[in-house]
């Protein structure tokens, strides 16, 4: 069929959606609701879809739109749910279960008779993982369940007015409720007020007497101190004291009207340092491998099993500072000094990564010369992965992954990736040529042509068509939480399968082979020449890009016919 997606932002459960549904041979077109309904209008007189899909709306679909056309709206909660903070009352009511409904729209907001629902269940893990890995899962059978009904032309949606039906209508999570009594509330309570609003819209609270949103929230098991006291700073994130103990939390955001030139999330660290220059925290640093029994954050860690090294890291966002780079660097180099066959990267959930960290380019004095800088040391740490010869390295992709962050991916020797994961093997959407030697290791994965396509049409590639295109060397059909489990298996196999030898011979050789027919210097010589004439042209549209991107407004095309740029985050 031909299928309209309507969305607020073309965000990771659009991409997945689009991805999904073209690989199941359906014609996909995307606009973007972000000036008003006369966009939405203009595409469906245009396209005349077959169907219309709404995957993520801020707003509603024009009255004149669904009263002429089946319109199906994805709904992050079980049949009945109504309201626009689904998750946010799942998350603070500890539900075990929550669900995703596709309904048809109507006047009243998700009202409509439902074509199909999915449960899923919700781990203690931040809202915008929650939505990106159960909830997106679920909501992919449900839309395909319910575009396969549609098709068919049989099936009748199930009234909300049938008595299977409990309706409940949940008003907009406020602030008040999100809100810290740092006095009285105790460790869990905290995290899960944070963890309910991670993303967005923040936990408002106040530092230093500056307003600021806290953005993640991760338990700390050593450090007490007075209620509310922050203690340490860690990897740019704060430690703040609870009634009964303390959590790490990795980003603050101020507040608009705070006077901050630069009011979006960044490392906490960064933010208070801006706020007050005199500030000094304690740093408490974690080893890199965590003994025993620690309950503790850090957003790198190695562990060892048999053969098998495992280097973890978990970003905010996916995104890649200088500072975040250098560390991940500096932990991979540990890595390869411990006697292993295979070497696993990756994260046990979420994202892998998403590149260099444009929050924190874009509040740097200097975005120009930061871009430069985070980009030599993400190139660094690619470079370190391709020239590594004496052990089989796997990158795992418990999520998704783009550009810079996609080709460390490619950098492995195999890619394994959760079913669920979305890539965007592209710099198109930001202005950008690229680099990470992506000219060395897209091409050699699927072949030029392919290499041009991807990076020309800019479009999000399911995990299906990533293996089918080459990108990627095993699927992994597991659960966002075993896929953790699943890999560690699936290692431990691979380090002990006979021939690892000379496979791993046989990777030397081939990297000494390219090395003599064109070294990877040259490639990364190549890459940072258009780089630098980007990032250092004020006229450069990545410039514009960028700050669109981060202060979430508007930019380009607000009807594009193809998949939009959009927040791959």
């Amino acid at each position: 069929m031909n299928i309209l997606l309507v969305a607020s932002a073309f965000n990771s459960l659009s991409q997945r959606l689009y991805a999904e549904l073209s690989d199941h041979g359906h014609q996909v077109d995307v606009v973007l609701a972000t000036h008003g309904p006369d966009p939405v209008r203009a595409a469906v007189h245009e396209l005349r879809p077959d169907l219309i899909v709404a995957p993520m709306l801020r707003t509603a679909v024009p009255d004149d739109v669904w009263q002429q056309h089946t319109c199906l709206i994805v709904h992050p909660g079980p049949p009945g749910d109504r309201g626009p903070s689904s998750l946010d009352w799942a998350i603070a009511g500890q539900a075990p279960h929550w669900g995703v409904t596709v309904l048809q729209a109507e006047a009243a907001m998700d009202a409509g008779a439902i074509w199909a629902a999915e449960p899923f269940p919700v781990p203690p893990a931040g809202k915008s993982d929650l939505y990106r890995n159960e909830a997106s899962d679920a909501a992919v059978t449900a839309v395909l369940t319910a575009v396969r009904r549609f098709a068919e032309g049989s099936h009748k949606p199930l009234a909300q007015t049938d008595e299977s039906v409990t309706v409940v209508w949940r008003d907009f999570f406020r602030q008040e409720r999100r809100r810290i009594d740092w006095d009285h509330d105790d460790t869990e309570t905290v995290l899960r007020k944070l963890r309910g609003a991670d993303s967005q819209p923040g936990v408002l609270d106040e530092l230093l007497g500056l307003e600021v949103f806290l953005h993640g929230g991760h338990p700390e098991d050593r450090l007490h101190g007075r209620p509310g006291a922050l203690l340490a700073q860690r990897a740019g994130a704060v430690c703040r004291a609870t009634r009964d103990g303390a959590v790490w939390i990795p980003e603050l955001r101020p507040r608009k009207n705070s006077g901050d030139p630069a009011p979006f999330r960044r490392p906490a660290t960064s933010v208070l340092a801006a706020h007050q220059p005199g500030l000094t925290l304690p740093d408490d640093p974690a080893p890199l491998e965590l003994p025993p029994g620690r309950r503790t954050w850090t957003d790198i860690r190695y562990r060892q099993h048999g053969d098998v090294g495992f280097l973890t890291f978990a970003f905010p966002g996916g995104a890649m500072s200088t500072g975040q780079c250098r560390r991940l660097l500096a932990a991979y180099e540990h890595a390869l000094t411990r006697p292993t066959r295979v070497l696993v990267l990756g994260g046990m959930r979420d994202f892998f990564s998403n590149g260099i960290h444009l929050n924190v380019i874009e509040a740097a004095p200097d975005p120009a010369q930061e871009s430069w800088t985070n980009l030599n040391a993400i190139d660094d740490l690619v470079e370190a992965v391709l020239r590594t010869t004496d052990r089989l390295v796997v990158a795992a992709l418990a999520g998704n992954a783009a550009a810079g962050g996609a080709m460390l991916a490619l950098a492995a020797d195999q890619v394994w990736c959760r079913t669920g994961a979305v890539l965007n093997p592209h710099y198109r959407r930001m202005g950008l040529y690229g680099s990470e030697f992506w000219t060395y290791t897209l091409p050699r994965r699927v072949g030029p042509d392919h290499a041009h396509r991807l990076t020309t049409e800019a479009l999000p590639v399911s995990a299906a068509s990533a293996e089918r295109l080459g990108l990627v060397d095993r699927l992994v059909p597991a659960p966002p939480q075993e896929f953790a489990a699943e890999v560690e298996r699936l290692a431990a196999g691979l380090a002990a399968a006979p021939g690892l030898d000379r496979r791993i011979e046989a990777k030397a050789a081939a990297r000494a082979a390219d090395e003599r027919r064109r070294p990877l210097s040259a490639y990364r010589q190549a890459e940072l020449d258009r780089m630098h004439a980007l990032f250092f042209d004020p006229d450069a549209s990545y410039h514009a890009l960028r700050a669109a991107f981060v202060r979430k407004t508007p930019a380009g095309s607000t009807r594009p016919l193809t998949a939009p740029a959009g927040d791959a985050r």
